[in-house]
């Protein structure tokens, strides 16, 4: 497990943006938490930017709903937060895994980041950790990535304009 946030962003001030925010309810305290450090820190990077937060059931209905908000809504960047705890069955790992190929395949459709926070942990140990703690939040994680993505997107934007400007030599 890293023990390190990733590095900061450049703060995107002037960059009017939309982003989405798909978050499950179930074991909302973490889940809440990590929403809530997503959309704080997003406010430090990008504060001309547009969050829209769909809350759905559970982990496993993440997916559907972050295909609607990119059909429907075509923000820059989804992430996608959520908690599965463990048990004494192996259904966290199969709801797990499937969220994980579908929201990589829908990154791919849509050529848009989605950000993947739905965490699969062990405890609620873990859970307290990654969700609740200031030291390593998952949250402010997305909220990171989100900001670096968009702005990696926004470089290709402009350099797609370059490439298809005719040779002159």
């Amino acid at each position: 497990m890293s023990t390190a946030l990733p590095p900061k962003p450049r703060v995107l001030s002037n960059r009017r943006t939309k982003l989405a925010i798909v978050a499950s309810k179930f074991n909302e305290r973490y889940t809440d938490a990590m929403v809530d450090r997503a959309i704080e820190e997003l406010g430090a990077y990008l504060p001309q930017a547009r969050v829209d937060l769909v809350r759905v059931p559970g982990a496993f209905e993440i997916p559907v709903a972050a295909k609607a908000v990119l059909e429907l809504e075509q923000p820059r960047c989804v992430i996608a937060l959520g908690v599965l705890i463990r048990g004494q069955t192996s259904h966290a790992d199969l709801v797990a895994t499937s969220v994980t190929e579908a929201l990589q395949n829908l990154a791919l459709e849509f050529t848009t980041p989605v950000i993947h926070e739905v965490l699969l942990l062990d405890n609620e140990e873990q859970a307290h950790r990654r969700c609740l703690a200031d030291d390593l939040n998952r949250g402010r994680e997305a909220a990171r990535a989100a900001a670096a993505m968009i702005e990696v997107f926004a470089e290709l934007d402009s350099t797609e304009h370059l490439r298809m400007r005719p040779n002159n030599g």
